[in-house]
């Protein structure tokens, strides 16, 4: 069975083809600057060269036929025809509180994820536009959607309800949502799987630490707590948003520096984070080079970043009376060791205690990073979002009966 995952965004689109008989990814590319005559589309086959175009694509409808006439290309595709894909899997930023799963594509969630724009205006009507042009393209091939928010609908009230008056909540839905779920759910898995214990027995710690960055505290498999609120903007220090704050800054900001709505809103989002307090950059990699040159500023950035996620570690362990796993995931968790490092040796109270030289090694590789005798083991997983939306667009379409008759499982 071949499933195609596509992550679709305001004016680029990113997928990958799985073949999910023997669990490989046959191709994965992207086209970036779509809207313009100068879009850019690039295609990565399996075990054939790079393929690199520029040319005009206005909009998704068109992009996504793009990918297709790709994947069938005489030199470059994978496939002789388009229909031997058998579904689609979509990400989907915010399900809200309607969709605790993933679910088949019909006009009754198309119009739910529609109804959350308000709450994903940067990415949910992208990732309908990428729904619609699939259904012009590929008409009778089932689609999957799978939601960033999905994996933490299972946190209490007491972990998702904000301190404000109740009618923000039952009129408008302001509440915490989460995000980065289904990296949460899958690094939690496989950490379980990795140390051959049961999921359900286990109070884990994921954190996804990229550009974008949140926690997770899972117990028994379940997400209690989460670190982005109704949006992304709570939480941790990113790359360039703000993570928390004290919310009358934001008033203040607006009258002593006559700010818009928007212009504060992108002040947050845009000009926050590592950015705004290296001066510099928000890239990780380049904050941790210009600290080793003795830059103050990205020292400072540096050390704000991991103090705050440090303090999130911590309180996560009191949410659930304990841990057992602290996942690092995503871009800085899998690859910066110095972060892994200094949060680890911080953290010797829990009961951490961080092998220098694994810490060191084994990039880009599932591995345990502690010392055996380390009451928490401490793991590196390298995130899979895509095959977590592949395997659950197989699951849901195997289930209804909607695999095709010739398919070989």
């Amino acid at each position: 069975m071949r499933i195609l995952v596509i992550n679709a965004g305001s004016s680029s689109l990113k997928y990958q083809l799985f073949d999910m008989a023997n669990e490989t990814v046959l191709a994965k590319g992207k086209v970036e600057r779509i809207g313009m005559d100068t879009a850019i589309l690039t295609h990565e086959p399996d075990s054939k060269p790079e393929v690199r175009e520029v040319s005009e694509i206005l909009d998704h409808t068109t992009a996504i036929r793009r990918v297709l006439d790709m994947l069938v290309h005489p030199r470059d595709g994978l496939l002789r025809v388009i229909s031997e894909i058998d579904a689609v899997g979509h990400r989907v930023v915010h399900g809200g509180e309607a969709f605790k799963g993933s679910v088949l594509v019909d006009s009754e969630v198309k119009r739910e994820i529609k109804k959350l724009f308000d709450l994903a205006p940067l990415h949910n009507p992208a990732h309908i536009l990428g729904i619609e042009a699939v259904e012009t393209n590929m008409p009778h091939v089932p689609q999957v959607v799978v939601f960033d928010t999905a994996f933490h609908q299972t946190m209490p009230p007491a972990a998702y309800l904000y301190p404000v008056p109740m009618a923000f909540y039952r009129k408008h839905k302001v509440r915490r949502y989460g995000f980065h779920g289904t990296s949460h759910q899958y690094v939690s898995e496989r950490a379980a799987a990795f140390l051959g214990r049961s999921l359900e027995q286990l109070k884990i710690i994921t954190c996804h630490i990229g550009n974008g960055a949140s926690l997770s505290a899972v117990m028994g498999g379940k997400s209690v707590d989460t670190s982005m609120g109704m949006t992304p903007l709570e939480g941790l220090m990113m790359g360039t948003r703000s993570g928390d704050l004290d919310p009358a800054i934001v008033p203040y900001a607006m009258g002593k520096e006559d700010l818009t709505i928007g212009e504060v809103n992108s002040m947050l989002n845009r000009h926050s984070g590592l950015l705004a307090i290296s001066g510099t950059s928000s890239d990780m990699r380049e904050i941790e080079e210009a600290k080793a040159a003795g830059d103050k500023q990205a020292t400072l950035a540096f050390d704000m970043f991991e103090y705050r996620l440090r303090k999130y570690i911590g309180a996560y362990a009191a949410a659930m009376d304990g841990v057992d796993v602290l996942v690092f995931t995503a871009g800085i968790g899998e690859n910066s060791e110095l972060l892994r490092r200094s949060v680890c040796e911080r953290l010797t109270f829990l009961g951490i205690d961080l092998d220098e030289e694994l810490n060191r090694t084994g990039s880009g590789t599932e591995r345990t990073i502690s010392r055996p005798g380390s009451r928490v083991e401490v793991l590196v997983i390298p995130t899979n979002e895509e095959w977590m939306i592949a395997r659950d667009t197989y699951v849901l379409v195997k289930e209804r009966g909607l695999l095709k008759p010739n398919v070989v499982q």
